[in-house]
């Protein structure tokens, strides 16, 4: 992976990290893009319509390097959680989630010399049962404003609240790595 060069279009210190596991060598490259989407789009459609979008905003200024966006939604019973916009809203959203299972939905793009390859990953998530007072404990001190859903699953909730996973772990963090990089592999010789 050494040869591959790679702009990560994500302020996400989750993603950053992830990269750094992976060996590869990357550059932070931040633009704003409006994340909107069209109405009647499924969450895997949303997901990958907007880190299209994201890598959109680059279009021929990455050279030889690689431009990877990401985008995470968490679904639950058809209802997109994003972000939370306040902590209030952050309890909202646990208290949806608790004691049921939601799915985390990962859209990937990575654009090269003009060529698009977008592909998303999907993880079911299982939540315990959750008291009120272990949800605003863990908004007030891991402040999850930042995180699709309310959560990380890397923080205390993951270690305490999830019973399992089916997929991919690194999904959840926001990034499925295993298929980003098999999908780097295949660039690679382009």
């Amino acid at each position: 992976m050494d040869s591959i060069k790679i702009i990560l279009a994500s302020k996400s210190p989750r993603r950053q990290e992830l990269l750094r596991q992976m060996d590869v060598d990357f550059r932070i490259v931040l633009k704003e893009v409006d994340e909107s989407y069209p109405d009647g789009l499924t969450p895997t459609e949303i997901a990958v319509y907007i880190a299209e979008k994201k890598s959109m905003a680059f279009d021929e200024e990455a050279g030889d390097e690689i431009v990877l966006t990401a985008d995470t939604i968490v679904e639950i019973n058809g209802l997109i959680l994003g972000k939370p916009e306040t902590e209030a809203h952050a309890v909202e959203m646990l208290k949806m989630l608790s004691g049921k299972v939601h799915r985390v939905v990962t859209g990937v793009c990575l654009m090269y010399k003009g060529q698009v390859n977008k592909f998303f990953d999907v993880s079911e998530v299982f939540f315990r049962k959750l008291t009120d007072e272990e949800i605003i404990n863990y908004v007030t001190k891991y402040k999850p404003l930042d995180k699709a859903g309310s959560y990380g699953i890397q923080e205390w909730i993951g270690v305490t609240a999830i019973e399992r996973i089916n997929g991919s772990y690194t999904n959840v963090v926001g990034l499925p790595t295993e298929k980003v990089y098999q999908q780097l592999l295949k660039m690679k010789d382009l």
